[in-house]
């Protein structure tokens, strides 16, 4: 097969379709969708390399954003998925939303531990349960090299001539990680808020060393009935313990606090709502967080997802971020050696420097840094920006 693009001829066979998946799927730190924008955003990373056979044909999208051709691929491929396990082979789906991390479930790191996940599943298999993987590595094999690789390619082929055809394909993408099923959606605990976050924007105004003032956009869909606000705390970096700071109700709440369960924690805040929620009402507020303790040094701005998780990021025509996480900081005078973005990290990982190029690290330009999360965030997961002060 052979992809016809701007007057180049681009090779794109079914064997490279699967190559690439295959790539996709063995990944351990990260889903498909990071790695299909990192090989459009930089043509000479591994991403790129190893697929290229799936976005290439995305340059018939002739205006859009690297942002939007990872979603079209993207879905492409959940249209595929979906007509797979539409077709009743039910043990094909689960193995490929296994293998792409897809569905509301917290797979594991491997491709080995995630198909372990299936194994443990009763009935999914095989009755009672096999006692290796190989029943699923099986399963993936065949689906990928004889169902949905060539169904891909085929698409490829055609999508590459017609550059509108693609805009059902971003709309699947952009639905689905709006979708809590698809987001990283899990079942509620105890310390789990009832909302979903289709946006939030945190912008941090820095004075010297200080998260001076943090003011936060949220925009929620209530996950159950009756959700009457919403427990926050502004953790900001790192004092020897992470400390909260006082937090005050803008738009669309008003702040009610009680003290902590044990002596000396921090006064719980709630930000309630003028009314209540039914389940899947959404409502938009605004906090703002203030910390007049400028001796303080803080060593990351984080956002703790202690609820339902948060949507991918979705951007308009004009560039402003209308779903997932943004975080922004303005600096003073005292500005940052470094800076970069963090993921699921503990206290201590968070806190290591990238080295030199790493697609972490990030520019400060007139004092400001930002940075829109290109994936859902999960629950129970930590975001957000660090950095690195200047030694005296």
């Amino acid at each position: 097969m052979t992809i016809q693009i701007e007057g180049k001829r681009v090779s794109c066979s079914v064997a490279a379709v699967e190559a690439a998946l295959r790539w996709l799927a063995v990944r351990k730190d990260g889903r498909p969708l990071r790695y299909l924008r990192y090989a459009i955003e930089d043509p000479a990373s591994e991403s790129a390399a190893a697929l290229g056979c799936l976005v290439r044909p995305t340059v018939s999208m002739t205006t859009a954003s690297p942002e939007v051709r990872a979603l079209a691929v993207w879905g492409l491929m959940l249209d595929e998925i979906e007509q797979i396990g539409s077709t009743r082979e039910l043990t094909h789906c689960n193995t490929l939303s296994a293998a792409f991390r897809l569905g509301g479930v917290g797979w594991g790191s491997t491709l080995d531990e995630r198909f372990g996940q299936l194994r443990d599943l009763p009935g999914v298999f095989e009755i009672p349960p096999p006692t290796t993987t190989t029943p699923m590595h099986n399963a993936w094999s065949r689906v990928v090299s004889d169902k949905l690789s060539p169904c891909l390619a085929k698409n490829l082929e055609m999508l590459a001539l017609d550059g509108e055809a693609w805009r059902s394909y971003v709309e699947i993408a952009r639905a689905s990680s709006l979708q809590p099923q698809a987001s990283g959606w899990q079942t509620s605990s105890v310390n789990t808020q009832p909302v979903f976050l289709e946006r939030q924007l945190v912008a941090v105004e820095m004075r010297r060393r200080t998260a001076y003032r943090r003011l936060t956009v949220r925009n929620v869909v209530a996950c159950e009935d009756g959700v009457g606000g919403y427990r926050a705390l502004a953790l900001t970096g790192w004092t020897g313990s992470l400390a909260a700071i006082p937090v005050k109700g803008i738009f669309g709440c008003r702040v009610e606090t009680w003290p902590g369960v044990q002596l000396g924690d921090s006064m719980v805040v709630d930000l309630r709502f003028p009314k209540p929620l039914r389940k899947g009402e959404r409502h938009e507020f605004i906090s703002l967080a203030c910390d007049d303790d400028l001796d303080e040094e803080r060593n990351w701005v984080n956002v703790d997802v202690d609820h339902h998780g948060i949507a991918a990021r979705v951007v308009d025509g004009d560039g402003r971020v209308t779903g997932g996480l943004s975080v922004s900081i303005t600096f003073d005078d005292c500005v940052p050696e470094a800076c970069w973005w963090y993921a699921e990290q503990i206290e201590y990982e968070r806190v290591v420097r990238p080295p030199a190029g790493d697609r972490h690290l990030l520019e400060i330009r007139r004092g400001v840094v930002e940075h829109t999360f290109l994936e859902p965030c999960r629950p129970r997961g930590e975001y957000g920006i660090a950095f690195r002060w200047p030694r005296a």
